[in-house]
């Protein structure tokens, strides 16, 4: 029998699962065999995202022949995002560890992840060079969507998609995941100054079922990043994007005004029945619009950090005395 878990391991492996019943003994099993060669305290969550395969009874025999598992199961399917969030929210090792079900990633790639945060570094990703999966469907919008993502962000990663990373508790527990945002934690948790990092990893051919994966997926990604970006560059200064607009739309419409003043008051020019004029008027509108929305957010802004006490710095560490839980604090 494995001895129990102390109250705080050291190791805590998430694993999101739908429909995986076939994979789950032999991922078990590797997973275990690894965090023992590690020499380490571990833990495994599974997160049952609403599966209809048996995948739930398949996880309560491995969760009663170990008690280092622990296993979530959701009413329905809730999507990997929130299977990752409720894995982040009940893990209790200092070093937390991702990774698909379905046997594609790696467990014995562990070892890489955690050498590389031994060098000081606080999120590990992994990098699968030779991806067993269709070029068309899978790894060239995959390419695409890295590229784009990097270049928006500005934390530079080859493979943003893949599941397997290693992350340092205290980053994780700052970080809060809705609707698709898990393949972006490397790039929201870049707004507290973490150090992030990626090694190669292995990937290997799926063995059992089928890809959740759908190109649809990848129009949804698009989406996201426009909200990440707003959530790096703006979430605490919405102003400054939502009044820009305004004032160039605004400017334009006074100048365009300004212009058919002139036209209609020295010239005698008729501007009645001209484009011109309704472009001018909508411009205006328009610009006021923006920054009036700007000014709304602001409010919106300061009642969300306030009232949810969301931090708007993070400190690594401080050197000398300090009173006992600073206000506004949060420690990354």
């Amino acid at each position: 029998m494995i001895a129990a878990a102390p109250a705080k391991t050291g190791l805590s492996v998430i694993v999101p699962v739908l429909n995986e019943a076939e994979s789950l003994p032999e991922l078990e099993r590797q997973i275990r065999e690894t965090c023992v060669r590690l020499s380490r305290t571990y833990e495994i969550i599974f997160i049952d995202d609403g599966s209809t395969d048996g995948t739930f009874e398949v996880l309560k025999g491995l969760c009663a022949a170990n008690p280092l598992i622990r296993v979530v199961r959701f009413r329905k399917n809730f999507g990997q995002t929130a299977a990752l969030a409720a894995g982040f929210d009940r893990a209790r090792g200092e070093i937390i560890l991702t990774l698909d079900a379905d046997l594609q990633n790696d467990p014995s790639d562990f070892p890489s992840l955690l050498a590389k945060l031994d060098e000081g570094y606080d999120i590990v990703s992994g990098w699968r060079q030779k991806r067993k999966d269709r070029f068309i469907t899978r790894r060239l919008p995959s390419i695409l969507a890295n590229w784009l993502i990097s270049r928006i962000t500005g934390v530079k990663l080859h493979d943003y998609g893949c599941t397997l990373k290693a992350f340092r508790r205290d980053v994780i527990k700052n970080i809060r995941l809705y609707g698709e945002l898990h393949r972006f934690i490397p790039a929201l948790a870049s707004k507290m100054g973490v150090a992030v990092s990626e090694v190669k990893v292995n990937h290997r051919p799926r063995r059992h079922g089928k890809s959740k994966y759908t190109i649809s997926r990848t129009v949804r990604v698009v989406l996201d990043l426009l909200t990440v970006k707003f959530l790096l560059s703006y979430s605490t200064r919405p102003l400054q994007i939502f009044g820009l607009f305004g004032i160039v739309s605004l400017l334009a419409g006074t100048v365009i005004s300004a212009w058919l003043a002139y036209e209609r008051l020295i010239l005698r020019v008729a501007i009645g029945g001209r484009p011109l004029l309704l472009l001018a008027v909508l411009l205006i509108v328009i610009g006021i619009q923006f920054i009036t929305l700007g000014l709304l957010a602001e409010i919106m802004v300061r009642a969300y950090h306030e009232a949810a006490h969301q931090p708007t710095y993070f400190v690594r560490e401080v050197l000398g005395d300090e009173p006992q839980d600073p206000p506004g604090d949060a420690r990354a």
